[in-house]
């Protein structure tokens, strides 16, 4: 599958500065949000191949879906935009805080399956790969940790296509993609884990999740 354009559904610290770099990175984005009048200073930031719309205009636009909103922000997704994102490879990058997310997140941090399975159940029909979510939007935006090593992205999602395509997306922008597994693995990387949050090296990643 040949990546050109991608649909950021979320434009905040991950989806924001992932899509800037994307952009310059030589992808075409489309950055979206309830209030996509306000995102000209990140199309701005990501080149001549970008551009602002509505949550729709995105999902239409999109070869892929970067989704990066608020764990409880799924609830408000109407049946329309949902109905979009089927047969979509969707990126997501979402972490359940019950500060932010209430009981949803409780539930999601003690689900089996970890968010990825939270995410499919919430999503049926889409093409869910989990990444991106693991890294401090300020350590992403810089590529390296303290250490001057390129920081690690764990990867999981059952659709191999899906995992071609984060990994693809990860390199361009000059991080190291660590294919961790199946979506249920994503649970080895969500909040609270040895990973999350650390900026680790794919090498301390895959030492850390006992991955060859």
């Amino acid at each position: 599958m040949r990546v050109t354009k991608i649909g950021i559904v979320g434009s905040g610290n991950i989806g924001g500065n992932l899509g800037v770099m994307l952009g310059k990175a030589g992808y075409e984005v489309c950055f979206s949000s309830r209030h996509p009048e306000n995102l000209q200073d990140l199309v701005a930031a990501a080149g001549p191949g970008a551009r602002a719309g509505s949550v729709a205009e995105a999902i239409a636009f999109g070869d892929v879906v970067l989704l990066s909103i608020p764990l409880k922000a799924y609830r408000e997704l109407d049946s329309e935009t949902k109905q979009a994102l089927q047969g979509k490879i969707v990126i997501d990058t979402s972490n359940p805080y019950p500060e932010r997310d209430g009981a949803m997140a409780v539930e999601a941090r003690q689900d089996p399956g970890g968010m990825g399975s939270v995410v499919a159940r919430l999503l049926p029909g889409a093409r869910i790969v989990r990444a991106f979510n693991s890294v401090y939007f300020e350590d992403l935006k810089k590529t390296v940790n303290k250490r001057g090593d390129t920081i690690g992205i764990p990867i999981a999602a059952d659709d191999q296509e899906a995992v071609q395509v984060a990994v693809e997306l990860a390199q361009s922008v000059g991080l190291d993609p660590v294919v961790v597994g199946g979506l249920t693995t994503s649970r080895l990387f969500d909040v609270g884990t040895s990973v999350y949050a650390t900026s680790a090296s794919a090498s301390e990643i895959k030492a850390k999740l006992r991955i060859e």
